[in-house]
């Protein structure tokens, strides 16, 4: 049963949101306010964070950027009554998932709930397949038909990461942190070369798959009818 941390400090939203959720299968956690938020991530597993933007001692940026920062990779979903693009395109840079505002349709926050969780079900698979070829990250292979395949590391590990979460737009700076780590001090521009590289190798449509550039925020990859 995955557990759903409600980061609301109105507890008539969080009243509503917790009886849909449990209603739903789920087990429910709550918190009123960021930190105490933050700790229940950090102590206990959770599996996937509702928060909101305006909460007191943290706000919802704050929280999703310090989940992001201790590598927690669970999925987030931001509730807000903030609707604006800029507002969104916050967001998904500070790492949140998917986002709703503000009234909201509680059935349809339970829809993206559970599309979530099984977006990231597959990340936890250490074998992905995207289109016409099969990702190994125990043996870093990549398999096509009959045919292996051969990339340098961090080609790979991006490859695979954009694959486990299909649909899912990653900015540069994500991709930076997960793959080559919050250490690194090189250009950001080094994900574009290694995106151009991935292109190049799997141009041809029949992959069932292509990259693309999500304007403004990052790379995601689409998987082709």
């Amino acid at each position: 049963m995955a557990a759903i941390l409600i980061a609301e400090d109105d507890a008539h939203i969080r009243e509503l949101i917790s009886e849909h959720m449990l209603a739903a299968g789920f087990r429910v956690v709550e918190a009123g306010n960021g930190v105490q938020a933050l700790a229940m991530v950090q102590d206990s597993e959770i599996d996937l964070v509702i928060l909101d933007i305006m909460m007191p001692e943290m706000d919802g940026w704050e929280l999703c950027k310090a989940i992001r920062s201790e590598g927690r990779d669970i999925p987030i979903l931001m509730l807000t009554a903030k609707g604006e693009t800029g507002q969104r395109v916050k967001g998904f840079q500070l790492g949140t998932d998917d986002y709703l505002t503000k009234p909201f349709d509680p059935l349809e926050l339970v829809l993206r709930v559970k599309a979530l969780l099984r977006r990231y079900r597959i990340a936890y698979s250490h074998i992905v397949q995207l289109g016409g070829i099969v990702l190994n990250r125990l043996t870093c292979e990549v398999t096509r038909g009959s045919e292996k395949l051969t990339l340098p590391l961090k080609e790979f590990e991006l490859l695979f990461k954009l694959a486990s979460y299909p649909g899912q737009i990653f900015t540069r700076e994500q991709l930076i942190a997960h793959i080559w780590g919050m250490a690194y001090e090189g250009d950001d521009r080094t994900v574009d070369v290694h995106i151009k590289r991935l292109r190049e190798r799997f141009r041809d449509e029949s992959n069932g798959f292509r990259i693309e550039t999500a304007r403004g925020l990052g790379y995601r990859v689409v998987v082709l009818p």
